[in-house]
């Protein structure tokens, strides 16, 4: 007969993850556990007095008709500046996406025979677009503008503006249906298009299509990379913080008409394989009767600027390449770069968003790191603890890669950027929404959730919102969105590399 098993060590029986659940519930309600035992005590005291004894105690406390009234006016005042200096509430009534003609899309066939037919092309710049592909992340469904499709490509400025009016006025057409907002109510326009910046603006092309008012408030920004659509987030932010019972509409988009690179440097030729069609428009408000229907809240913004240092601000550049070619060149020690910017951010944005328990852990490292053994490692805060989404700028497989790796995300926290990146590429600016609409159409979205955004951008610049969702989001409801003829065949397995 064989023995017995022999009886599980503790170690082994409980599981480390019930420990750490234990851990962080006790530090996030270390308040609660330590008012219980004063309030309970204050509750069996009051109990235990009599009515004259509270009768003698009022007694005792002699006051004025001059002390009531200070008392009121104090109270009066204090509530009225809490009231007028707190920041009002901003406000996602809804938000629109662009979706390209099924005519506009490149299957990989199509974009290395352009690429092997264009006049400027040679085998080893066709070789290398060939690998960049296999390896991107991209699938067979995103778009391309008409001019780059040409044999040769025709980027002239009437094209350009011909993308820029159906992309934009396609977004702002979608979004007035979704919301019932009047073009003529319209406080605050922003817009942000990093390269294709034309005369008049694109805010004014906007502004002539829908006849909004005279005294709106037009922003046009330009040159500020794929983060720019949070640092409109942010502009529209901080003036709905100054005009009250206002709103504003933000669109994001990249004009890729005039932009796409016609020469044979590796470094340039990388952002053709990757940038495609994409816009969006989104409605802000901080008035209080889009509350119930909008669907989140702006908890916070954090910008982060790299630009005073010389690798950074050079590490994604326009320039010219030695044939006089202009293309956006993307430098090798990019990702280490975006990796420092994203360290800065987030150790501004861990103390807005991270529960006690993960900052005591972070303090004690840090605290162990200087003043015991330098070598110690760097405890790296659980981001998983703060927030349910993720939305991390689909610029490419290598960086949703490096913020998983960074961030220890799981594969379904980063699966609505790989499927926006596979399904539509990187549409710059706007891709974030394309991801966030990707939640929601998944009826993931419900109430009281909250969602980081990460984008990176030229300059170079790490940029982070974050939202509450304000009430749960029904899929079915997104009739005629970017994802509503495929939602239900994604998420899809991408291989590490698609041979073409």
């Amino acid at each position: 007969m064989a023995p017995p098993p022999p009886p599980p060590e503790y170690s082994q029986s409980v599981k480390l993850k019930y420990v750490k659940l234990g851990y962080h519930y006790l530090i996030n309600h270390f308040l609660l556990f330590l008012l219980l035992p004063i309030t309970l005590s204050l509750t069996i005291e009051a109990l235990r007095t009599t009515p004259q004894e509270l009768q003698t105690l009022c007694n005792s406390i002699k006051l004025t008709l001059i002390h009531v009234i200070s008392s009121l006016f104090l109270v009066i005042y204090i509530s009225t500046y809490y009231i007028m200096s707190r920041p009002r509430p901003v406000y996602l009534v809804d938000h629109a996406l662009f979706k390209p003609p099924a005519s506009f899309r490149v299957s990989f066939a199509g974009f290395m025979e352009h690429a092997r037919m264009a006049p400027f092309s040679e085998p080893r710049s066709v070789h290398f677009q060939m690998k960049i592909l296999e390896r991107s992340g991209l699938g067979e469904q995103t778009s391309l503008p008409p001019a780059i499709r040409y044999i040769p490509p025709s980027p002239n400025m009437n094209l350009a503006r011909e993308e820029a009016e159906l992309v934009i006025f396609t977004c702002m057409d979608s979004l007035i249906r979704k919301t019932g907002v009047e073009p003529k109510d319209v406080d605050i326009l922003v817009l942000n298009c990093s390269l294709f910046s034309p005369t008049p603006s694109l805010t004014a092309m906007v502004v002539n299509k829908y006849g909004m008012r005279s005294n709106v408030k037009s922003f046009n920004l330009s040159g500020m990379g794929c983060s720019a659509g949070l640092i409109s987030i942010d502009l529209a932010k901080d003036l709905l913080q100054h005009h009250p019972n206002s709103n504003a509409v933000v669109i994001s988009t990249e004009i890729l008409t005039p932009n796409s690179y016609m020469g044979k440097e590796r470094a340039m030729l990388l952002p053709n394989c990757l940038f495609r069609m994409g816009g969006a428009a989104v409605l802000l408000s901080n008035r209080r009767s889009d509350r119930r229907r909008a669907k989140y809240r702006l908890a916070h913004v954090v910008r982060t600027h790299k630009g005073a240092d010389d690798k950074s601000y050079r590490c994604v550049s326009q320039e010219e390449d030695s044939e006089g070619n202009v293309g956006i060149k993307l430098n090798i020690d990019l990702m280490a770069i975006a990796g420092e910017a994203l360290k800065s951010n987030i150790t501004t944005m861990g103390p807005l968003v991270l529960p006690a328990s993960e900052q005591l852990l972070f303090a004690l490292s840090f605290i162990g790191r200087k003043m015991i053994n330098s070598k110690w490692k760097q405890y790296i805060p659980d981001f998983k603890q703060a927030f349910d989404h993720f939305c991390i700028h689909a610029g490419g497989r290598a960086v949703i890669d490096e913020l998983q790796r960074s961030l220890r995300l799981t594969a379904e926290q980063v699966e609505a950027s790989r499927m926006s990146l596979h399904r539509f590429g990187n549409t710059s600016s706007s891709s974030l929404w394309y991801e966030l609409s990707y939640i929601e159409s998944k009826g993931r979205m419900k109430r009281g959730d909250r969602v980081w955004q990460i984008a990176f951008g030229s300059g170079f610049k790490c940029n982070s919102a974050v939202w509450k969702c304000n009430r749960t989001v029904d899929p079915t409801a997104e009739d005629g969105g970017p994802w509503a003829d495929c939602i239900d065949n994604y998420p899809v397995y991408i291989p590490e590399v698609v041979k073409l």
